[in-house]
């Protein structure tokens, strides 16, 4: 009796399922193909470089004063030497300091990248989930970089209609 009762639950469980309408979207693959995008990240990129060769020019300098500093040590009393590798920490402490300001969780990079990636994104997801309720799928899976999805069966991939549905 156990054993029907548990089919008839495995039987349900499975139909239900297979009733579930699942398309997949590879969410990567969309975001490249929109020009706002790319030109974001081209943007977010020259302004990375620039802001590392700010930092790169921190850390030069601290490197230069250490360097001079070794070159001068023996020369130096006690008291200079003390002051010299205090002035040194904190220079270093400094540069550490300004490049968290601009690389870090809640740094200048950070706030440029959600000012122009945020409103992309929300186009897009608007986008997914406008077309996964226009053809009424009950679950939307995303293949970009998932290593987890092992398997998607092309038939179910609507990357490409949600990249067209984005340049109407």
């Amino acid at each position: 009796m156990k054993r029907l009762l548990f089919l008839a639950a495995f039987l349900l469980t499975t139909a239900t399922l297979a009733a579930q309408n699942c398309i997949v979207v590879n969410s990567e693959k969309v975001f490249k193909s929109l020009d706002a995008y790319n030109t974001a990240i081209e943007s977010l990129d020259r302004l990375a470089e620039q802001y590392q060769a700010q930092v790169d020019a921190k850390f030069a300098e601290v490197e230069t004063l250490y360097n001079n500093y070794m070159y001068q040590k023996a020369s130096l009393s006690a008291a200079t030497r003390q002051n010299r590798e205090n002035d040194i920490l904190a220079k270093e402490q400094e540069a550490a300091r300004f490049q968290e300001s601009i690389f870090g969780q809640e740094g200048s990079l950070m706030k440029k990248r959600v000012e122009l990636i945020e409103p992309i994104q929300k186009q897009v997801f608007a986008a997914i989930d406008a077309y996964a309720r226009q053809i009424g799928a009950a679950i939307v899976i995303d293949s970009a970089n998932n290593p987890r999805l092992l398997y998607a069966d092309p038939a179910y991939d609507r990357t490409q209609q949600i990249i067209e549905a984005l340049k109407k």
